[in-house]
């Protein structure tokens, strides 16, 4: 009799535990998919992330170009005006 229900508390803790393997494979699936979507979307933000770099490069360097060339415009015409009242 303490046999029996020894093999009875074997076979429901066994099945417990089958149960409870079952449920972390599955927790385990879905944690490895949601991380790898989350690789993919850390790989477009990263370039989206050098695209906006790039952008925002090329408007500081024709910013850049804008304000060199006002100045040396400015005072060729600062020079002329200078040269023209003497």
């Amino acid at each position: 009799m303490v046999k029996s229900s020894l093999d009875v508390k074997l076979a429901t803790y066994t099945e417990r535990l089958d149960m409870y393997m079952e449920a972390q494979e599955v927790l385990n699936n879905r944690l490895v998919s949601s991380i790898e979507n989350l690789n993919v979307d850390v790989k477009t933000l990263q370039s989206w992330r050098n695209r906006v770099y790039g952008v925002k490069t090329g408007l500081v360097a024709i910013g850049l170009l804008v304000t060199h060339t006002v100045l040396v415009l400015g005072t060729m015409t600062a020079l002329v005006g200078w040269t023209n009242n003497r």
